[in-house]
């Protein structure tokens, strides 16, 4: 059984879409969760929470960039024979691994921060939110080395 390559690579697509969409969810559910308490201490936190809770999001629009990419450009030009789509099924991989550990591991770090909201009167704000940005750092490498895999394999 041959296996076409056009499918290899929109199941590549579509699993970096998956890894943002279940890391993001894991992530807001974390942060989320450390929210419901902090709420309950002190309702005038509601705003920070909600900025951090919903940092790890941002990972879905990652995966959705990829998957529309392979969907657009790179699945159209795909030859109908070799290893390219066992190529960009890789390059999927990677990114659906990047995009939910970022977005698992931001959705702690904001729930630590969401946790110290009442006992620094949101002056813990600022500096969780950085730390926060440092995590979603790997998620956009994530995002910026696939297309660059991608576009080293000529397919794009």
């Amino acid at each position: 059984m041959i296996v076409d390559p056009a499918s290899l690579a929109v199941l590549g697509g579509a699993l970096a879409l998956v890894g943002g969409l279940v890391g993001s969810s894991v992530g807001i559910a974390v942060g989320a969760s450390a929210g419901i308490a902090t709420l309950a201490e002190e309702p005038g936190q509601f705003r920070n929470v909600i900025v951090l809770a919903s940092l790890p999001m941002t990972q879905t629009f990652y995966g959705l960039i990829i998957f529309i990419l392979i969907l657009t450009a790179v699945v159209p030009g795909l030859p109908a024979e070799g290893g390219s789509g066992f190529a960009v099924l890789g390059c999927g991989i990677v990114a659906a691994l990047a995009e939910f550990f970022s977005a698992t591991y931001q959705g702690s770090v904001c729930a630590s921060g969401i946790a110290l909201l009442p006992k620094t009167k949101g002056q813990i704000l600022t500096n969780a939110m950085l730390l926060a940005v440092f995590v979603e750092l790997l998620g956009v490498l994530g995002l910026v080395f696939t297309i660059m895999a991608i576009n080293m394999l000529g397919l794009m």
